[in-house]
């Protein structure tokens, strides 16, 4: 019997080969700490840091310095948030304005802040799974800290428009964070293009390895002091903001697959559409909604809802064929109703029937006709 289809890269990414061969070495060679700055080897690894450092910061047009390496988006959302908790009291900025939809690596911070003092404001979506920059504009006050607003959504793939809202907060003082992990390496035009003051980025997410990420802190007056400040203390590396021995191997794997997706990104996407379209053209065949704004949507991602099958029975009659999810990988190990789709609107059926697709150019096999199939027996 072959292996199911992975069809959930919203979740994570296969590990490309040529990433590995890359990181091997440094696993294998001699010991490297890029904090050892009295001999040859720790030169070797500091070196190796921080080339990827700069292919990381080259895909978003960023400069090598004002990239912090973490272990991923999750931690980098952390820091981006907690970390400007100070600056909020000693500036009486202690309002934020985010999105009913983000990941909760980003809503969890920001319930912790809640409970600190200061007051969380979450805009409401439309029913295509996005932000009406408009409502982002009627909460800013100039107690403002922070909008943060994710660039594209996990679950529904929905693109978010962080550019519009980036530029309602220009010069006012009032920061602008995105969460990239489902962007970064793909959108790589927009990200380049977009005046986010913080960007979090996952190497799981574009074909790298596990465990490692990072935060860009753009700094736009070099005479400006960053506003982030650390969460964890014990040792300055990482320009002070993130202590701890950086792993030499994760890094090199990140700025690799950074490298890789600066030159592949047109050839990935063109490769998403095309199994996009299929798959649009396959589904004609049974009854089905997809969720979110089509015109919106990253190419690789639907979330669609077959009406009458529960997501859960779906995704345990088809275990053996297909790989997908009904939400995100990140929030928990038991089933509970996307609050994705519950702040877009949707029915409970809709909300209860939905199923999240995600692909990338390693697929193997076109899924569509074993998901037919499936949903053909399920619905039998």
């Amino acid at each position: 019997m072959s292996e199911p289809i992975y069809l959930d890269y919203n979740a994570t990414t296969p590990l490309d080969p040529r990433v590995f061969e890359v990181m091997k070495e440094w696993y294998l060679g001699p010991p490297a700490n890029s904090g050892s700055r009295t001999h040859i080897y720790g030169q070797r690894a500091k070196d190796a840091v921080e080339h990827a450092r700069a292919q990381v910061a080259e895909l978003v047009a960023a400069k090598p310095e004002e990239v912090i390496f973490t272990s991923g988006a999750t931690e980098s959302n952390n820091l981006a948030i907690l970390g400007l908790a100070a600056h909020g009291e000693a500036t009486g900025r202690k309002h934020i304005v985010s999105s009913s939809i983000e990941h909760m690596a980003v809503l969890e911070p920001l319930r912790y802040l809640a409970k600190k003092g200061f007051e969380i404001e979450l805009a409401p979506v439309t029913t295509g799974g996005y932000v009406e920059p408009a409502a982002i504009r009627g909460m800013l006050r100039p107690d403002t800290l922070l909008v943060s607003v994710m660039h594209a959504n996990n679950e529904t793939g929905i693109l978010q428009p962080v550019y519009e809202i980036a530029a309602l907060v220009q010069g006012t003082g009032t920061l602008f964070h995105t969460d990239a992990a489902q962007t970064y390496g793909k959108e790589v035009p927009a990200l380049r293009e977009l005046p986010a003051d913080l960007i979090s980025i996952s190497g799981h997410k574009i074909y790298g390895p596990q465990g490692i990420g990072a935060l860009v802190v753009r700094r736009r007056d070099q005479l400006v002091k960053r506003p982030v400040q650390p969460l964890l203390f014990g040792g300055g590396q990482e320009r002070g903001l993130r202590p701890g021995t950086l792993p030499v191997a994760l890094a090199v794997g990140l700025g690799e697959a950074a490298r890789l997706a600066e030159l592949e990104w047109p050839a990935r996407r063109s490769s998403a559409v095309a199994i996009r379209e299929q798959l649009l053209c396959d589904l004609q065949a049974v009854d089905h909604y997809i969720n979110g704004d089509p015109a919106r949507c990253l190419p690789h991602v639907l979330n669609v809802s077959f009406p009458g099958i529960d997501s859960e029975a779906f995704l345990m009659a088809t275990r053996d064929i297909i790989a997908t999810s009904n939400g995100s990988a990140c929030t928990t190990t038991s089933y509970k109703p996307s609050h994705v789709l519950v702040a877009m609107g949707l029915s409970d059926d809709q909300v209860e029937s939905a199923i999240r697709i995600s692909w990338g150019p390693s697929i193997s096999r076109y899924p569509g006709n074993l998901l037919l199939t499936a949903i053909e027996n399920i619905s039998i």
